[in-house]
């Protein structure tokens, strides 16, 4: 059975991925920094991979534990090698650095350098420790084969609104780019899958903090997928979630029409599914091109 790393896996969209990926029959390592929650979580996800039909029921390891210790890191790294090696890691776990979110000349200095430690350093830590595993993994795509251009939309998926799961329109990182006539990509190792936003890329008020940090874990990402052609690098705005860092970061916002993290995951899944090149993916928030952060 294929094996996952995800962070920040007790709710939202790293719980919502946990459970497509174990009702597919993977094995799950997850992690979250409250305890209780988190073993909620992987007793859902151990009774979802028991009705995955697939043999042995897929295992959820849960660890609590805080993402900027590199000791947890490392225990991650572990279990999943237990588990028999490690296929995909989702660097799903966030801080904002500030709740509610404040404009820069407020911005507590100490915020922002725990938002670059949890958002930018942890991934990047929890990548060099995985990175023997992940450059071993013989995992492949086992849905047919799609040809992707750098600028096109994910066959097949849909958006938290019906709009085409597509890529960014900054793609010179994006393997394959330019040609329809190649396969996709799928390099011989794992996938990294880096949770990023539209604050990377775009500048909303009191959205700074977390959006500097959010920009460099994307730059972290586009060199990690220059460096390691083997692998296959995907980082990804999933657009507007009603997620409990949202209330945190606007809790005057009303939330209520925003949709739910599962709602993206159909779109995560063709990324592993259709072997996707390495690139920047972002789901559109509304009909008509509105940006999500």
């Amino acid at each position: 059975m294929p094996v996952a790393i995800i962070t920040g896996a007790s709710k939202g969209l790293g719980r919502a991925l946990a459970a497509a990926l174990a009702g597919r029959g993977w094995d799950l390592v997850v992690d979250a920094r409250s305890a209780g929650p988190l073993e909620e979580a992987a007793r859902e996800l151990r009774a979802a991979g028991q009705g995955a039909g697939r043999g042995a029921a897929a295992r959820a390891v849960a660890l609590p534990g805080d993402v900027a210790d590199a000791g947890h890191r490392a225990a991650l790294v572990a279990a999943a090698g237990e588990l028999g090696g490690l296929d995909l890691l989702v660097n799903n776990a966030s801080m904002l650095g500030a709740e509610p979110l404040v404009r820069l000349a407020d911005h507590p200095l100490d915020g922002l350098r725990a938002a670059l430690e949890v958002n930018v350093v942890a991934p990047l830590g929890l990548i060099q420790e995985a990175m023997p595993l992940l450059r071993t993994s013989s995992y492949s795509p086992s849905y047919e084969e799609v040809a992707f251009r750098s600028d096109s939309a994910l066959p097949g998926s849909l958006d938290s609104n019906g709009e085409a799961y597509d890529s960014h329109h900054n793609t010179e990182n994006v393997r394959n780019a330019g040609s329809s006539e190649l396969p996709p990509y799928i390099g011989t190792g794992g996938a990294i899958l880096n949770i990023s936003s539209d604050a990377a890329v775009a500048a909303y008020p009191t959205w700074g903090g977390y959006g500097a940090a959010k920009a460099a874990l994307d730059q972290q990402s586009a060199v990690f997928a220059e460096e390691e052609p083997g692998l296959r690098v995907w980082w990804v705005d999933p657009g507007d979630m009603r997620t409990d860092l949202y209330a945190a970061a606007a809790p005057d916002d009303d939330a209520s029409g925003r949709p739910l993290p599962a709602t993206v995951v159909p779109g995560l899944l063709r990324l592993l599914d259709g072997g996707a090149p390495s690139g920047r993916y972002t789901a559109a928030a509304m009909p008509g091109g509105a940006s999500s952060r």
